[in-house]
């Protein structure tokens, strides 16, 4: 075996590799190196063994351990659910009016509401329960089919036109347009009348008026302040849930609007619907 050459400066063993006179030396890695590598190496060994780690084609080495992160998930959920068994049971068995004089209590359901509704309201209703076109402001006094804590509970719970519930908020209005009951110059004039009442600059002898008397009163009342009886918004305000101005007025006489909101009995339990009431109402809106 032929010795490789020593540097004459470092005094360390070259490669034999040399380029234009400069010679590669052969220096070992420091040992502390070498050490902590094979240490690496050891510990990959035995968190495989340990955890789950290695990928197979549809799953994955389990490890010895039973370990698993969504488990841990699970773990911390029912932990968190066993802290609040108490407060939830209060909540299922108390009325609302109970739970909103008990500060404590109303304290947990609201924040448990608010929890509630970042995840099953805030497609529709907005982060800040602001709304969207078609989908009610839930900050302000214009309620269509209530604002009291009971109402709103009432709502949540059946939801508006869920046909899946028989118990859901119902309303109908016709498609004035689209079933001839009127005709286009007919929806013109009864939408500026609409418009007007907004305005407070209504006149009742418009032709307009009369239109409205005859096809939009009943629901909506003589004066458009409209009735949460039957889901008929308010038309004296400067509130549009579709829009203010004269086409798409026309585009509701026209067609109608029929939105759908679902029945949260069917999907949460007693509790959760209970705070997500109590959250509602709390926003500024609710009344008593």
């Amino acid at each position: 075996m032929t010795k490789r050459p020593i540097d004459d400066i470092t005094g360390t063993e070259t490669t034999g590799h040399e380029w234009d006179g400069i010679r590669e030396l052969d220096t070992p890695m420091p040992r502390w190196w070498l050490i902590t590598f094979y240490i690496t190496i050891a510990w990959s060994i035995v968190y495989c063994v340990l955890y789950p780690a290695i990928p197979l084609i549809t799953s994955n080495t389990k490890g010895t351990l039973g370990y698993s992160s969504r488990g841990e998930l699970d773990k911390s959920l029912q932990q968190a659910r066993d802290a609040q068994t108490g407060l939830r049971d209060k909540i299922k068995s108390s009325s609302l009016a109970a739970i909103i004089t008990d500060p404590q209590l109303f304290s947990f359901a609201k924040a448990g509401g608010k929890a509630a509704f970042k995840v099953n309201c805030v497609q529709c209703h907005g982060s800040g329960a602001e709304g969207s076109i078609g989908n009610p402001n839930l900050n302000d006094d214009d309620w269509l089919w209530g604002g009291k804590l009971e109402e709103i509970h009432q709502t949540i719970k059946h939801g508006v036109r869920y046909e899946q519930d028989d118990d859901t908020r119902l309303s109908d209005m016709p498609a004035f347009g689209k079933d001839e009951l009127l005709d286009k110059n007919q929806i013109e004039q009864v939408a500026d009348y609409v418009l007007s009442l907004s305005k407070n600059s209504a006149d009742a002898s418009s032709t307009g008026a009369q239109i409205f008397a005859d096809n939009c009163a009943s629901c909506h009342g003589k004066t458009g302040a409209g009735d949460r009886s039957v889901g008929a918004p308010p038309l004296n305000d400067q509130i549009w849930l579709y829009g203010g101005d004269k086409k798409t007025v026309m585009e509701s006489i026209h067609n109608s609007r029929k939105a759908v909101m679902p029945a949260w009995t069917h999907r949460l339990d007693t509790e959760t619907i209970k705070q997500l009431a109590i959250y509602v109402h709390s926003l500024g809106g609710g009344e008593k």
